[in-house]
C-alpha cells in the first residue's frame, strides 16, 4: 500500500526470518524486495527448527519453544507449551535490528533523547483488540516509539486485503507462519501439505522430533504434538474440516503478516 501511495511511506520494512516459512512465502519476499521501493531489510537470528532439535534458543540459550499441544500422561488433558518462537525470532530479532542497525546504538545502550520511531503493524480489524495490546506494552516499554496500524486505519479486514492484492500481485500471495505452527487449521495443513512438499516434511520432521527425544523438553512431561488432535501429524485426516475458528482466535502477535 506504501509502494502504491495509500498509505504514508515508510524509511525501511524488517522482515524478521525464523528459516521455517514455505517457499511462496520467500517467493513473495523476493517479490516485494524487487519492487525497489522501501528497502526491506532481512534478519535471522537463526533457523528455529534446527534450534528446536538441538535443544537451544535464538540467544544462544538451552531451549527453545513453540506453543504445541501438550497431552498430560496422568490426565489425558490438552493445553498448549510455551510459546516463545515470537518473542525471540520476530520480536526481539526487529528491536534488535532497529536499535543497534537503524539507530546506530550498542547493546542495552539507553535511547538517547529526541529519538523518535514510527513502527507499523499490519493488524486488520478483525483482531483489533491485539492493536490495543500492542500499544499498552510500547507504552509500558519502548515510550520512543509511536505503534501506526494502517489496515485499521483504512477498517481493512483479511478479506478487504485479499481483495486489494488481487490484481496487484501477480501471484496469489501466502500467510507467513513457519511450516510447523500448530495455530494452523486443518485448511492451512492441507495447503502445506499439497503445494510445499519440503514444507510438509519440515512440519512431519518437527512434529516426530518433540515426541522421540530430539527436542529439549526442559523437564515438561506431557507429550507435544503441533496438531490439535494430539495425533502425529502425517496420520491427521486433514479432510475432516477446517478449525479456522481456533487458528484465528490463537493468532500469534502481528509479526508475520498475512
Amino acid at each position: 500500500m506504501a509502494h502504491y501511495g495509500e498509505i504514508q511511506p515508510y524509511d525501511y520494512a524488517i522482515f524478521a526470518d525464523t528459516g521455517e516459512e514455505p517457499q511462496a512465502v520467500y517467493h513473495h519476499l523476493l517479490w516485494i524486495c524487487s519492487l525497489g521501493g522501501v528497502p526491506v531489510l532481512i534478519r535471522s537470528v537463526g533457523r528455529l527448527g534446527d534450534d528446536l532439535l538441538y535443544g537451544r534458543n535464538g540467544a544462544g540459550g538451552r531451549f527453545a519453544s513453540i506453543p504445541a499441544y501438550v497431552v498430560d500422561p496422568t490426565s489425558r488433558r490438552v493445553g498448549m507449551g510455551r510459546r516463545q518462537c515470537t518473542r525471540e525470532y520476530k520480536v526481539a530479532v526487529i528491536e534488535r535490528t532497529i536499535r543497534r542497525e537503524l539507530l546506530g546504538l550498542k547493546p542495552r545502550q539507553r535511547i538517547p533523547k529526541g529519538i523518535h520511531v514510527v513502527q507499523a503493524y499490519g493488524i486488520s480489524i478483525d483482531e483489533a483488540g491485539r492493536s490495543r495490546r500492542i500499544t499498552e506494552r510500547i507504552r509500558k516499554h519502548s515510550p520512543w516509539i509511536t505503534p501506526e496500524y494502517p489496515l485499521l486505519d483504512h477498517g481493512m479486514s483479511r478479506a478487504d486485503c485479499i481483495r486489494w492484492l488481487d490484481g496487484r500481485v501477480p501471484h496469489a500471495v501466502p500467510k507467513s507462519s513457519c511450516v510447523f505452527c500448530p495455530y494452523k487449521d486443518n485448511a492451512g495443513w492441507r495447503w502445506l501439505r499439497d503445494n510445499d512438499s519440503d514444507g510438509w516434511a519440515r512440519a512431519v520432521e518437527i512434529d516426530h522430533a518433540l515426541r522421540n527425544g530430539a527436542v529439549a523438553q526442559r523437564g515438561m512431561r506431557g507429550t507435544q504434538y503441533v496438531h490439535r488432535s494430539c495425533a502425529p501429524l502425517d496420520e491427521v485426516n486433514l479432510e475432516a474440516g477446517s478449525t479456522a475458528s481456533l487458528s484465528f482466535s490463537l493468532e500469534c502477535t502481528g509479526f508475520c503478516g498475512v
